[in-house]
Parts: structure tokens; C-alpha cells; sequence
């Protein structure tokens, strides 16, 4: 029996990417998901081949720039399941750009999406999770917040608060709650298509040329979430082995 089976995940970014690979996967394994993206039209699409595949999910439309839909989120979860085991906090954006390009909008829509979208579905967990005695948040964070590279500092900075935010969280939780950052290299996703056209077309050729594909990022999610009670897998990086 898969340590996921039964386990009521709620996933943001699931309208693609990895997002969609770790629903597809958790629910294969058994799990019942909670679908969260902006798309509502690719969250109804990804329920139904789920369920089609014999699994459960139910989605709702969530902007995690909204704290109010992060906390539906986590109704849905309860009003459908009766619980909420994991979060997975994944939607996320990359808006690069030199510093000197002074795209202050992109800054603060990174620092929305990236951190406070994470901090939002602390503030909609936290409370549920303490009541339940158990829960378990899994944030992705990116290989960009270990290493920093020109035209990343704004994006590196909030993958780094996230990894700040999740430690100080895992010390905070006690020994009922668990907290793991898993920070992927490239991966072949849509992620590429919000950038500059200059930085774009750089960042496609080394996503197709070594990107790694979604579902690898997903099983490291699993990896995680599987463990016995009272393991908490704190960090997994996972990159290409290509990339350095």
C-alpha cells in the first residue's frame, strides 16, 4: 500500500508543468486531489481525465495572489474529503530580467506569485493542519535560490525567502507537521513564456536541450510525501544532470 493512498493533497499550479505531473501522479497513487490554478478550463480538464483514470479530484479556480482563494482552496478540500493532508505549494512565475531593465511590476508579481502565494497557503493550512494533529507542506522553490545568476536576483531573492520561510516553519511545527522545499533545475514547462523575448529564447534552447521532464519533479514530490509519519524529507534538489 503506497504511502500516498487515501491522502487528501491540494495542488496550486495545476494547470500545468509540474504542477499537473504531481496531480496526475498523486492520484494514480491513490491519492485524492485538490486541483488550484488560475485556468479553470485546464483545472475541469485535468479532474475529468483523472476521474476517468479512476481517480478522485475536485479544482477551484485560485489565484494564490488572493489569500481568499487559498482559503477556498482548503474549504473545497474539507467540504469534499473531510481533510487536507498535504499542500502543495508550486504555481509560480519567472519574470527574469537585468536589474537595470527596472521592471518593478514583474518584481512585485514575482514577490506575490513566488512568496506571498506561499505564505497565503500557510496562513489557510496552518490552522487545519494544528487541528488535525498532522499535515505536511511542500513548497517548490528552484535550483535559481542556490545558485545566483545574472538576471535572476529578484526571482533568486523570492525562492530564497521561500526557503527561509520553510525552515523557520519546520522548526515552528513540532513534531506533528512536515515541511519540504524541493527545488527543481530546468524543466521542459510553459515557464519560459512570460520572460523577455531575448532571455526567452536562452532559456527555451537550454530547457530542450537538457530540460528535464515534469513527472521527474513529481516523483520527487512523491518521494517525499510517501514517507512513514515522523519522517520529514526537509530538501530535495532536482536538476538535469547536465546542468551545473
Amino acid at each position: 500500500m503506497s504511502g500516498i493512498a487515501g491522502k487528501v493533497v491540494a495542488v496550486t499550479g495545476a494547470g500545468g508543468g509540474i504542477g499537473e505531473a504531481t496531480a496526475l501522479l498523486l492520484a494514480e497513487r491513490g491519492a485524492r486531489v485538490v486541483l488550484g490554478a488560475r485556468r479553470a478550463e485546464r483545472l475541469q480538464a485535468l479532474a475529468a481525465r483523472i476521474e476517468r483514470a479512476g481517480g478522485q479530484a475536485v479544482w477551484a479556480r485560485t489565484d494564490v495572489t488572493r489569500r481568499a482563494d487559498l482559503a477556498g482552496l482548503v474549504r473545497v478540500a474539507r467540504e469534499r474529503f473531510g481533510r487536507l493532508d498535504v499542500l502543495v505549494s508550486n504555481a509560480g512565475v519567472g519574470l527574469i530580467s537585468p536589474l537595470d531593465e527596472l521592471r518593478v511590476e514583474d518584481w512585485e508579481e514575482m514577490i506575490d506569485v513566488n512568496l506571498k502565494g506561499v505564505l497565503y497557503g500557510i496562513a489557510a493550512a496552518l490552522p487545519v493542519f494544528r487541528e488535525q494533529g498532522s499535515g505536511h507542506f511542500v513548497h517548490t522553490a528552484s535550483v535559481a535560490g542556490l545558485s545566483i545568476s545574472p538576471t535572476m536576483s529578484v526571482y533568486a531573492g523570492t525562492k530564497n525567502a521561500v526557503r527561509a520561510v520553510s525552515e523557520g516553519l519546520r522548526q515552528e511545527a513540532g513534531d506533528s507537521l512536515r515541511v519540504t522545499v524541493v527545488s527543481p533545475g530546468f524543466v521542459r514547462t510553459d515557464f519560459a513564456d512570460s520572460m523577455l523575448p531575448a532571455l526567452r529564447e536562452r532559456i527555451v534552447e537550454q530547457m530542450e536541450r537538457m530540460g528535464l521532464p515534469p513527472d521527474a519533479v513529481a516523483r520527487a514530490i512523491a518521494f517525499a510525501i510517501e514517507q512513514p509519519e515522523g519522517v520529514d524529507v526537509g530538501d530535495i534538489v532536482v536538476r538535469p544532470t547536465a546542468q551545473a
